[in-house]
């Protein structure tokens, strides 16, 4: 299996590009955790890239990754890893966070509010190391050319990169375990990866289908918007988060009868930002 897929614009092709970095479903036979599935299942942006589908037809490329991102996580740095993980030395320098200490770096060691353990034995230098090159570079790979080529053609990018979140917040967060009144938070990394009049083009339109709308409210952004992202160059890049129960019954891991409504939404969100993306060029 292919970790990484693209579907190409099927309209006239505009400076936008759609991933979503955590709706893959595919666990490979390495994985070797030992944490109920359903654990790990919780980690997943359920159906994410289904529902920005329609990117294509308003010509922008969806990408999306085949694998879990509890595999390893396409929205870190391949430097964001816990030393302790390791039954030998790292042979590149690591950058260590808070996050990466509560076990949620570029591969995760603990899964669910109950921090279980997901290995039962230290990975090798070698096994992380093929993580990497066979799943996360090629992720990296395929968005960085999109990007580059867009901007190349039109001399500008606006990135919308595509998540969900837990209709509570998760272990790891500040407010872990509360629920999470906002239906979709917006990230930017406090103005520094998109321009103020597009992230308010994205806010204001959210909110006027009626939905309460955060901005870098607990999700900022993190690996995939601040690594190609440049607003004096005209490169743009967006998180969006869409609160879970919007479409997902998170207790059974089916959609909700809200599934399609939702995908509706996202649709018309994609009209307009393709829309506006089309007009800052022309």
């Amino acid at each position: 299996m292919d970790p990484v897929t693209i579907i190409r614009p099927r309209g006239a092709p505009v400076p936008a590009v759609f991933d979503s970095p955590h709706s893959g479903t595919h666990y490979p036979d390495d994985f070797d955790y030992i944490v109920p599935l359903s654990m790990l299942r919780r980690g997943e942006d359920p159906f994410v890239d289904e529902l920005f589908a329609a990117a294509p037809d308003h010509g922008a490329p969806l990408i999306a990754a085949t694998f879990s991102r509890m595999y390893i996580d396409p929205n870190r740095s391949d430097a964001d890893i816990d030393p302790d993980m390791l039954d030998g030395d790292w042979p590149h320098p690591l950058t260590i966070s808070r996050k990466t200490r509560s076990g949620m770096g570029l591969i995760r060691s603990q899964s669910g509010r109950k921090r279980a353990a997901i290995y039962g034995r230290k990975l090798s230098v070698a096994e992380v190391r093929r993580r990497i090159e066979n799943y996360w570079r090629p992720y990296h790979d395929m968005l960085r050319r999109e990007l580059d080529e867009t901007h190349g053609r039109f001399g500008a990018v606006w990135h919308i990169d595509c998540h969900s979140m837990p209709s509570k917040w998760a272990t790891g967060f500040d407010k872990a375990g509360e629920p999470n009144e906002n239906d979709y938070v917006l990230g930017n990394r406090d103005g520094t990866t998109a321009g103020a009049e597009f992230t308010e083009l994205v806010r204001e339109t959210l909110a006027g289908f009626g939905f309460k709308v955060g901005v870098n409210d607990g999700q900022k952004g993190v690996e995939l918007v601040r690594a190609y992202s440049d607003p004096a160059r005209k490169r743009h890049s967006l998180q969006i988060e869409i609160n879970r129960r919007l479409y997902w019954d998170e207790r059974n891991f089916t959609k909700r009868d809200c599934f399609d409504e939702q995908r509706q939404t996202m649709t018309r969100l994609i009209e307009v930002i393709c829309g506006y993306a089309r007009g800052k060029v022309s």
